[in-house]
């Protein structure tokens, strides 16, 4: 799902990078983000609300400015929209195998 933005900031952060949206009614949003990948020979971030942890990922076409500030494009087409969350799902899912295969050699060596 993505919100409708009008702009957007990164706040760095220890932990996470996070970044805050502005919705076209002018409420912000502080989100996690979660990775910024490619598909498709475009760049996209998954973003969580930092208020709503168990929610839904918010997704945005991404790129950044001459000056190195991000920007965010909303992504209208349902099509293009369900094929990045399904890419980025099995992003997760391949992650998770992987680590699951470390862990196992990991276990092995000791």
């Amino acid at each position: 799902m993505s919100k409708d933005t009008k702009n957007n900031t990164f706040e760095e952060d220890d932990e996470l990078d996070q970044i805050t949206i502005t919705l076209e009614d002018d409420t912000e949003l502080v989100c996690d983000v979660i990775c910024i990948f490619e598909y498709k020979d475009r760049e996209y971030v998954c973003l969580l609300p930092e208020d709503d942890p168990d929610g839904d990922f918010l997704f945005y076409r991404f790129s950044e400015t001459e000056d190195g500030e991000c920007d965010l494009d909303n992504i209208v087409s349902d099509d293009e929209f369900e094929e990045v969350a399904d890419y980025f799902e099995e992003m997760c899912d391949d992650a998770a195998f992987q680590d699951a295969l470390d862990s196992l050699d990991d276990e092995d060596e000791e």
